[in-house]
């Protein structure tokens, strides 16, 4: 059997907005959070984990982006590349591990909604997709309140 580790982090800084999109799930809060996609700073590490995972690269190098295409393109298209890649080349996810940083919004309250989207998103059950948060004790940026910061790690196996 053939296992592959990949981890993948991802930053976005907040700007204007009344919501912020995490793991595809709508959270309101009183800022948004900027990128040249949707900004959902989780889905980019679970991402990029899939492509480390498969030694292919990072997100930026399959959807770079100076390319205007991708200019507020909503993250599951890049999820959901990362996932075919992955089975394409034989293997399937055994499970995701993904930990966001931040002093709000809360993510407690939306975890739940945030596994079964990304378990939706990745044809995966539920029990192999794990989403936490952590904050940084009010130090560096994110401890400030000026963005969110996403770290992921994905265990693939042969199918």
């Amino acid at each position: 059997m053939d296992i592959r580790v990949g981890n993948g982090f991802d930053v976005h800084a907040f700007g204007p907005g009344d919501h912020v999109v995490l793991c595809g799930v709508k959270i309101p809060h009183s800022q948004g959070l900027l990128g040249h996609s949707d900004a959902d700073v989780a889905m980019h590490a679970v991402t990029d984990a899939l492509y480390g995972a498969l030694a292919s690269g990072d997100i930026g190098q399959h959807f770079p982006p100076s390319d205007p295409q991708w200019k507020g393109a909503a993250s599951e298209i890049f999820l959901r590349h990362a996932v075919r890649m992955s089975e394409s080349q034989g293997f399937r996810i055994s499970n995701l591990d993904c930990t966001l940083i931040c002093e709000f919004p809360k993510i407690g309250p939306h975890a739940a909604a945030m596994r079964t989207e990304m378990a939706r998103l990745m044809d995966l059950d539920v029990t192999r997709v794990s989403v936490k948060a952590t904050t940084s004790e009010r130090l560096g940026f994110t401890g400030r309140g000026e963005g969110i910061a996403c770290i992921a790690t994905v265990c693939l196996v042969t199918a």
